[in-house]
């Protein structure tokens, strides 16, 4: 019985996978540390490259879980942030804000330095995954989940 428990509750959630494009070196990174790539603190990916970010557009059940696990506020909130960042001089590059995973896949694969997230059911060979805290979106004790998308 508790298989069948364990099976369903993997069924109902899946990874947020993180990604980039595939000449990209990186291949693990802390959440404090994508906290503040997500934020704008850190800008430079250990190549020297530029990050540059790639999110889903408001409302969507992805960037509800990165607002969640790596920003830990709201969009409100977030708002709040980068309005501030600019008021003091230190706006970083801005975030491309995407439509659909397919739109974020292309941005990755045609931005050297881009970081964007997609579901994992939505990653292809197109683009790279990256560790978040050593783990890959499928392990045990990943931590950005989201509940699998409803058939249609």
């Amino acid at each position: 019985m508790q298989s069948l428990t364990t099976n369903a509750r993997k069924t109902n959630w899946e990874g947020l996978a993180i990604v980039v494009n595939p000449k990209n070196p990186t291949t693990n990174v802390t959440l404090p540390r994508l906290r503040s790539v997500f934020l704008g603190e850190s800008r430079w990916w250990p190549n020297r490259t530029r990050v540059t970010l790639a999110a889903m557009r408001r409302g969507t059940p992805e960037r509800q879980t990165v607002l969640r696990v790596i920003y830990k506020m709201d969009d409100q909130d977030l708002d709040r942030h980068f309005l501030y960042q600019r008021f003091k001089g230190e706006a970083s590059t801005p975030t491309t804000t995407l439509r659909s995973s397919a739109d974020v896949k292309k941005f990755v694969v045609s931005t050297p330095g881009a970081l964007g997230y997609l579901r994992l059911s939505d990653v292809d060979d197109s683009v790279k995954i990256v560790r978040v805290n050593g783990l890959l979106p499928e392990d045990d004790g990943y931590p950005l989940r989201l509940r699998v998308r409803r058939p249609k």
